[in-house]
């Protein structure tokens, strides 16, 4: 291999690099005058210490001390959140034994309400006895605040999309059955298209894939339409390229791996709006649904960050966005 040869690889490889960090780099971008966009994870709900979360643990018996009155996935929760600077309300839905969705986040009722079983052994009716507020302590079982004071909270699905048509949403279908995507693709469709376009909705691959079917201008998300994203997007997106697969979609991204993103923030979080996907970015590993709860928390993002931001306080976050802490 002749040393001409050698040099001429030499520049090419230079130039690339060059090419890809210019095309990367957010030095040259005109600065976003857009605050960043905040999502209500569950409205505005008591909180308890992630760090001590597992798979099987009962968050209602370990709550802070109470600072609010509300439940999380409440009516009452999610017009609080709205009212404290929340532009997308996060919820879980869960399947009841009359063909409705519960508004509801645990597998079983057993952790935080005065009954046994799943949402799936109740009629939507039945549900509306339930004291979803039973279980709720913070020092140890000594006391229950909310005990009593949840009968008649838990809402279906219908009942929340009534009560705020004019607002955005994001759904979770916490399973993996194909089963409830397909029916709530029969009740998202029956909305005028204006709300239908202020909803998204994530979940396991099987209903998602299966609400995508019946309904393909709804932006959703699972495991597999983020990998069928990122993964193309890893690998050609320092050209710029944004892969088919990236279209009008959700992305939610781990703090701890966003950065590793072509162009992250401002020329990453572009080049998706362009293709009409939403970035957010979850705090930590995204494990238990971290969210940038504190001001401190806020201090971890990218300077002039103008994306989505998940959050579990968003009494405490909107305050601050509004007050430009992030610099």
């Amino acid at each position: 291999m002749s040393r001409r040869f050698l040099k001429k690889v030499v520049c090419f490889l230079v130039i690339l690099l060059l090419f890809m960090v210019i095309n990367n780099t957010n030095l040259f971008m005109k600065q976003s005058a857009k605050e960043p966009s905040l999502l209500a994870h569950r409205g505005l709900a008591q909180t308890f210490e992630i760090s001590n979360v597992k798979n099987d643990t009962c968050t209602a018996e370990m709550i802070h001390k109470p600072e609010h009155p509300f439940l999380e996935n409440t009516i009452l929760s999610m017009e609080a959140a709205f009212s404290k600077g929340a532009d997308l309300v996060e919820f879980d839905i869960k399947p009841t034994k009359d063909g409705q969705f519960a508004v509801f986040h645990d597998w079983t009722l057993d952790c935080r309400t005065n009954v046994q079983g799943t949402p799936l052994d109740y009629t939507m009716d039945e549900l509306k006895m339930v004291d979803i507020g039973y279980g709720y302590t913070y020092d140890n079982g000594k006391t229950f605040p909310f005990r009593g004071k949840g009968i008649g909270l838990m809402p279906s699905l219908d009942e929340v999309l009534s009560y705020f048509p004019e607002k955005s949403f994001l759904l979770h279908i916490k399973s993996n059955d194909a089963k409830e995507g397909e029916q709530l693709a029969r009740v998202l469709t029956t909305l005028p298209e204006a709300q239908l376009s202020l909803l998204s909705v994530y979940g396991g691959d099987e209903p998602i894939a299966a609400l995508r079917a019946k309904l393909p201008s709804l932006r959703v998300m699972s495991k597999e339409t983020m990998k069928s994203c990122l993964i193309p997007y890893i690998l050609v997106g320092w050209t710029g390229y944004v892969p088919d697969a990236c279209e009008n979609t959700q992305l939610h991204l781990p703090e701890k791996i966003a950065p590793f993103l072509w162009g992250w923030s401002g020329k990453f979080i572009s080049r998706m709006e362009k293709s009409n996907t939403r970035v957010i970015v979850v705090a930590g590993d995204g494990g238990f649904s971290e969210g940038f709860d504190s001001a401190n928390d806020l201090e971890r993002l990218p300077a002039n960050y103008n994306g989505w931001i998940w959050t579990n306080r968003i009494d405490t976050i909107a305050p601050l966005i509004q007050n430009n802490k992030i610099e």
